[in-house]
């Protein structure tokens, strides 16, 4: 089965569990805000490198799913507060209009909150018994010294002069860590040894330093319709970006040299790492 013929039987199977999920408890209209993000298509990267690195390490598949889906609901809410009017002030998200665009920013702010609440409480309650270690990692990662500390720094830093050494820490935990976490929380799901676990530890942090990068690539040369959102706007709002700091060519071969390292990292799973390789070689060809 081919890299692309893999990942889509992974996100298939993702979304069919998204699409299950009953959202017990919320009222009709925060449940519509939610799944109106939550399933409005989507790479679903996240999760299904976790499915992925859980089956490297001869896990559960359908143990995994619940991580899988959680990780996907930290995703939509992460997107859903980044387009707020206080944030990003995006009025397009993959091609439809967003949350808050539909729902009014009150709802939209608690359909974000609720995402990721539900996230822990599906996690929490999946019975796995590496459930506790493998929440810890994702919670984590989308935590204050993860996701928001990089969200933290982007927008508090909007205007600055440009700095590599700030761009690395802001990209770390804005786009790095939540790409890492699927792939440790996946080898602990599956039971994976320490030395394993930081092989993906490493994977992930190349891998999602790379994504970062193209993607600041493609908010410069990317084509608006494929990617689904208003382009340009890091330079309008003044954004640290890599290419601000080195330039579009050098962007790129950091680019590149990230792949490479992840790529080097998985030597210790051999060839049952295949999937993964392609997966992070693909990356820097990515068109949205």
């Amino acid at each position: 089965m081919s890299e692309k013929e893999m990942l889509n039987a992974y996100k298939a199977r993702l979304e069919t569990y998204l699409d299950a999920l009953p959202m017990t408890g919320a009222p009709d209209k925060l449940r519509e805000a939610m799944r109106y993000s939550l399933l409005n298509g989507g790479k679903r990267l996240r999760g299904c490198l976790l499915l992925a690195a859980n089956d490297l390490g001869g896990g559960d598949a359908e143990a995994a799913l619940p991580f899988a889906a959680a990780l996907e609901m930290i995703h939509a809410y992460s997107l859903i507060h980044d387009d707020l009017p206080a944030m990003d002030n995006d009025t397009l998200r993959r091609g439809k209009p967003t949350n808050h665009v539909v729902y009014g920013e009150a709802l939209a702010i608690l359909a974000g909150d609720a995402l990721l609440t539900h996230a822990v409480e599906v996690m929490a309650s999946s019975g796995h018994p590496q459930a506790f270690a493998a929440l810890g990692e994702i919670i984590r990662a989308a935590g204050v010294g993860g996701m928001l500390a990089g969200q933290t720094l982007d927008v508090m830093n909007e205007g600055a002069e440009p700095d590599i050494a700030l761009v690395q820490e802001i990209h770390q935990g804005k786009t790095a860590a939540l790409l890492t976490a699927p792939v440790t929380a996946g080898l602990i799901l599956a039971g994976a040894e320490k030395a394993l676990v930081e092989a993906g530890r490493s994977y992930g942090y190349h891998l999602g330093m790379a994504f970062q990068i193209v993607d600041d690539l493609l908010d410069l040369e990317g084509d608006p319709a494929l990617m689904g959102k208003t382009l340009g706007k890091d330079v309008e709002e003044g954004k640290l970006t890599w290419p601000a700091c080195v330039g579009v060519a050098q962007a790129r071969r950091d680019a590149e040299a990230h792949i490479n390292q992840g790529v080097e990292a998985l030597a210790p799973f051999g060839e049952k790492a295949a999937f993964l390789r392609a997966l992070a070689l693909s990356t820097l060809h990515r068109v949205q």
